[in-house]
């Protein structure tokens, strides 16, 4: 490829070292070239305001000028930058990289802690796969094969098995529950849905969003400051409450297990990771196969990937399902609901400042605590 095809590339971090690190892995793919160093925030946005760049990696703790007012700044300014946040994981740098991505960060990757680290597999996987979404590496559905999804998904044969809909016309207590999954732009998304939900919901809310473990706490705590809902980090043995949301903590998978009647609690495990996933929408949806719930609300948000479509396919042949997907205009990237409407499951695309409303018409509210 020719260096005029390449993708720009800036990285701002006041170590040197890390800054030669991510540079050579930068430009290790022929896609992407370094086009610019910054060692602080400042120095950074003076680049930015003179040159157009594809992605922006930046560190959170900076001298001069953090990188959190960083992306203050970008955004007062209004000027057109992808911003990928590379931070390391102790409690208070996790609760400034949430902020970072409510400030409109792309997308955060764990900050090496070792030499070993910076050079693993991982590391570069994870921060080229980031690179490449900022730079719109990848197809986006149409809206002319949207309009279609929708369509075939509002017939009853393309999601539900005949035994599936005698299953639904047989259901008698009405126990629902909303299932949710999302990853790349998730945190920023989550603060325009979560908080626009009613304490009075009639069921729980379960969640998976990618992230790091530590980071899933913070996004947590942080959720709930702002919600009516009461929102945590899902702990093993959790018993579900209507109005309340449970977020798979980073590193684990989570299950939901029907315990006896109307009652059901949360399981984590350590199991490996599928498709690098861990927590995996996917395990979250089919666990539901095997509980007491009449209807399960599934929501897809933003995010790379297909991950939740194979469980909510798998869900809905056991299940009263009815699918939630953000439309490809207001998703930061269009992998997940895109994957769940090309698939013909789902119900409605909506915007996202339409999906609590969706949710709540379809969940319904309590009445009087009942």
């Amino acid at each position: 490829m020719s260096e005029d095809c390449k993708k720009n590339i800036l990285i701002v971090d006041d170590s040197a070292l890390m800054r030669r690190f991510i540079s050579d892995i930068i430009t290790s793919d022929g896609r992407f070239r370094v086009k610019d160093l910054a060692k602080n925030g400042r120095d950074a946005l003076e680049l930015i305001a003179e040159n157009n760049y594809d992605t922006v990696i930046m560190d959170i703790n900076m001298p001069v000028m953090d990188g959190i007012e960083t992306l203050k700044r970008i955004q007062q300014n209004r000027y057109n930058a992808k911003v990928i946040v590379v931070s390391t994981l102790t409690e208070e740098d996790a609760k400034e990289t949430i902020e970072a991505l409510e400030y409109g960060a792309l997308e955060c990757i764990k900050k090496p802690s070792s030499y070993s680290e910076v050079k693993g597999e991982g590391f570069r996987q994870g921060l080229l796969r980031a690179v490449s979404v900022a730079c719109g590496c990848m197809e986006s559905i149409t809206p002319k094969q949207e309009k279609k999804a929708i369509q075939v998904s509002k017939k009853p044969e393309a999601r539900h098995s005949t035994n599936q809909v005698r299953k639904n016309n047989i259901a008698k207590s009405g126990l629902k529950i909303v299932a949710l999954a999302c990853s790349t732009g998730g945190p920023k998304s989550l603060k325009e849905v979560i908080p626009y939900i009613p304490s009075s919901l009639d069921a729980p809310v379960v969640m998976v969003q990618h992230m790091p473990a530590s980071f899933t706490k913070s996004l947590a705590d942080r959720l709930n400051d702002i919600s009516n809902v009461n929102v945590k980090e899902a702990e093993d043995g959790d018993v579900l409450k209507k109005g309340w949301v449970y977020l798979a903590p980073g590193g684990k998978h989570m299950r939901i297990k029907n315990d006896v009647g109307d009652v059901h609690s949360v399981v984590l495990s350590d199991e490996p990771a599928i498709d690098g996933l861990r927590p995996c929408a996917n395990i979250m949806y089919e666990s539901l196969c095997d509980t007491a719930y009449d209807k399960v609300i599934c929501v897809v948000l933003t995010g790379m990937g297909a991950d939740g479509t194979k469980g909510i396919e798998a869900l809905g042949k056991e299940k009263n399902v009815y699918v939630i997907a953000q439309n490809e205009a207001s998703s930061v990237v269009y992998g997940m609901p895109k994957a769940v409407a090309a698939a013909g499951l789902a119900d409605e695309v909506k915007p996202l400042n339409q999906i609590a409303e969706a949710i709540i018409k379809n969940t319904g509210v309590l009445r009087d605590g009942r």
